[in-house]
């Protein structure tokens, strides 16, 4: 299937596509009623006309055809998710990233200043209850930002990417030199990008609060570890936990969703949140 959509069967495929990519199996009428909804009362595509559809993508074996019902096969699945990340960004890599990112620099600032402040005798730290209330105000404080930020700029950043998307899809589609099927295609385009960009608005909501629950929890294992273990072994387990978090899962998510060699992710991961940690105990201490 090619990637640029340019009449009214690309149009159709996408559909079925994003209706089919959970692995459903559906009967041709229930995607014929499905396509019907996209259009809110307007008659947009025939049954004729899903069926060319249907039947291309079966020739490309991107669907598998059983009597009146459809399912995608594995690389119809494979493309479908490709075409759902694009349009839906359902795909949680930069939410999980900054959760890990910044649960773990906060959690190594508030453990390394609580070390520091114990071997100087600064009486802040001498609290345990006052420790435990900064860290956790620190967290939170760090977990609502990432929310608010990315429930707000995620909108605004997908809502504008999909209209460039759909202004895109608009312009390939009015070379259909057949007037009435270029109409078609230019309606059903614009009733989905309207669908589209109400579930935009929940898949941003999902992708804040994954973000904000990750930044908590990547920060709040390390610091329950300091508070309850005793002095210095408290230290190092909860700095082998922060290097398992940074080491482990946010190298290996990085590396596996950007295709990029793990060492080199590693080692910007490292640099990052090297001088994020040196830059944040310097403000601390000044």
């Amino acid at each position: 299937m090619s990637f640029e959509i340019q009449e009214l069967p690309d149009v159709i495929r996408v559909i079925v596509l994003l209706n089919l990519t959970s692995g459903v199996k559906l009967k041709r009428s229930t995607l014929k009623r499905r396509i019907d909804r996209v259009c809110v009362g307007y008659v947009c595509v025939d049954l004729a006309e899903l069926d060319k559809a249907l039947g291309e993508m079966a020739a490309e074996r991107l669907i598998e055809e059983n009597g009146e019902y459809v399912q995608l096969t594995p690389q119809g699945q494979r493309l479908g998710k490709e075409w759902e990340s694009l349009l839906l960004k359902k795909e949680p890599i930069m939410e999980v990233v900054a959760g890990l990112v910044d649960g773990s620099i906060t959690s190594l600032v508030v453990i390394l200043s609580a070390f520091i402040g114990t071997l100087t005798e600064n009486a802040i730290f001498s609290n345990p209850d006052l420790v435990i209330f900064s860290a956790l105000l620190t967290l939170s404080a760090v977990a609502i930002t990432n929310f608010s930020s990315f429930l707000l700029g995620g909108i605004t950043e997908d809502l504008n990417d999909i209209m460039t998307l759909q202004n895109l899809i608009n312009y390939s589609l009015s070379d259909i030199p057949d007037k009435k099927e270029r109409d078609k295609s230019l309606l059903l385009v614009q009733k989905l990008f309207i669908l589209l960009g109400r579930q935009i608005h929940r898949s941003n909501l999902y992708a804040a609060i994954i973000c904000g629950v990750t930044t908590f929890i990547a920060g709040i294992i390390p610091i329950s570890t300091y508070i309850l273990l005793p002095l210095y072994y408290n230290i190092v387990v909860s700095l082998v936990l922060i290097s398992v978090i940074v080491g482990v899962f946010l190298v290996r998510y990085r590396s596996k969703k950007t295709r990029v060699n793990w060492k080199i992710t590693l080692a910007e991961t490292l640099v990052i949140v090297i001088i994020a940690t040196v830059v944040s105990l310097l403000l601390g201490a000044g």
